[in-house]
């Protein structure tokens, strides 16, 4: 394994529970209302300090989503997950999105 490059971030971000790793800007959220397996999570246009699973098709309650469980560079904890594809048309905007949940 290489060496593990970690970005820092200034200003008001938030952080890895477990290592406290930076993850993203307050700035990057673009909705609040999402919720998760374990309660609230937020949507994030931009997220950095992660690594990314295999991807899966994953029922959600706004339809069937190809998706990839994110991690924490510093400490492996699964912070959320990255839509990849979204079959719904109305759904279309989260592509590309990161959920990190609270």
């Amino acid at each position: 394994m290489g060496r593990l490059f970690v970005i820092s971030l200034e200003g008001s971000i938030y952080s890895c529970k477990h290592c406290q790793t930076h993850l993203a800007f307050a700035d990057d959220i673009i909705s609040k209302t999402f919720h998760c397996r374990h309660g609230k999570a937020y949507l994030f246009d931009k997220v950095v300090n992660i690594t990314e699973g295999d991807q899966e098709e994953r029922m959600m309650m706004t339809g069937m989503h190809t998706v990839v469980d994110i991690f924490c560079v510093g400490c492996g904890s699964i912070l959320g997950w990255k839509y990849e594809y979204a079959h719904e048309k109305g759904q279309k905007y989260k592509e590309g999105k990161f959920i990190l949940e609270r």
